[in-house]
């Protein structure tokens, strides 16, 4: 049985570790959170020793950074995402709880090894590798994550490797960078359908570049399988998902995650709809139909939530031995 290292993002059920009590001003202003988003607190042997593992080293989570909602789930079975350059990002998208600033903190040049060693040591089969958006570096943070990439396959030869990047403000170079260091995933999130962009995420992303960005790891690493993700409940509608889809599709993406969007504190976005399982479930049938190889979709399904499912894993695992 395989172990993973995965990601997600937001508030959980009734944890609030910054005691901001974001969840109740949620439920006061917008509606009550229903009954299948609730999450339990984290805790347990394995969590405690991942946290302790995590703190040693001096590595950053986006579990911790963003509220994530399954960090009970995934630390509780010895699983997190480590998330490279700073805990700061240079963007403010309006989703987000990752702390933004004009600059990132100093780079940790011993970071990549750092994070070797903290896989090696966990055993992990499958790791995510996420990063912030780092405008103020002057390559964006690419050489870095290709860095990452490099020294886990020295340390751990066997590992699977996905990496989650920024857009890079377009820069094919860069783009190329981190898909020519062949990570089995090279994964940048679309987020949210095209009409909601501008009112969704900081102004210097764009639906388009997005969309260029992948279908140019595509391009430059044909072996690469390419992923991206979307938030629903933010006033989309199914018409808008199914041509994000398509969008995808035709950029050359292989693997996309649906999940519901939690609002981080009420400085964020409020939520104009939860979903219902059952329609998750219904986009995942679409996704498929549409020509994606996997769909996870899901009111708690993040972009690399359960990053090692045994299908991706499995698929991922054929083609190194193909």
């Amino acid at each position: 049985m395989s172990a993973a290292l995965t990601v997600a993002s937001s508030f959980p059920r009734r944890y609030d570790p910054r005691g901001l009590g974001a969840l109740v001003v949620e439920a006061q202003l917008t509606r009550r959170i229903p009954e299948w988003i609730r999450t339990r607190p984290p805790g347990g042997p394995a969590y405690t020793r991942l946290k302790g593992l995590l703190r040693k080293l001096d590595l950053a989570t986006v579990c911790e950074e963003a509220h994530c909602p399954n960090v009970h789930e995934c630390w509780g079975g010895g699983t997190a995402t480590v998330m490279l350059l700073g805990k700061t990002c240079t963007r403010g998208c309006r989703f987000c709880a990752v702390s933004s600033a004009s600059r990132g903190e100093d780079v940790d040049a011993r970071e990549p090894e750092k994070l070797a060693a903290a896989i090696a040591e966990l055993g992990l089969t499958y790791v995510v590798v996420t990063m912030v958006d780092r405008d103020d570096l002057e390559d964006g943070g690419s050489s870095h994550v290709a860095r990452a990439i490099a020294e886990l396959r020295r340390r751990v030869p066997e590992l699977l490797v996905e990496v989650l990047v920024s857009d890079f403000r377009g820069d094919g170079g860069q783009v190329a960078t981190v898909a020519r260091a062949r990570p089995d995933v090279f994964a940048h999130n679309l987020e949210t359908v095209e009409r909601l962009q501008a009112s969704v995420r900081d102004a210097r992303c764009s639906y388009s570049r997005s969309l260029s960005v992948l279908e140019h790891a595509k391009s430059v690493a044909p072996g690469v399988v390419t992923k991206s993700s979307l938030m629903l409940g933010l006033g989309e509608n199914e018409s808008e998902v199914v041509r994000s889809m398509r969008d995808l599709r035709s950029a050359g993406v292989e693997v996309l995650t649906l999940g519901q969007y939690l609002r981080p504190s009420p400085w964020h976005l409020p939520v104009v709809e939860y979903l219902e399982p059952r329609r998750f479930e219904e986009l995942r049938q679409v996704g498929m139909q549409e020509g994606f190889k996997y769909v996870a979709s899901g009111p708690l399904v993040r972009s690399s939530y359960r990053a090692g499912e045994f299908f991706l894993e499995a698929h991922l695992r054929e083609g190194r031995t193909k």
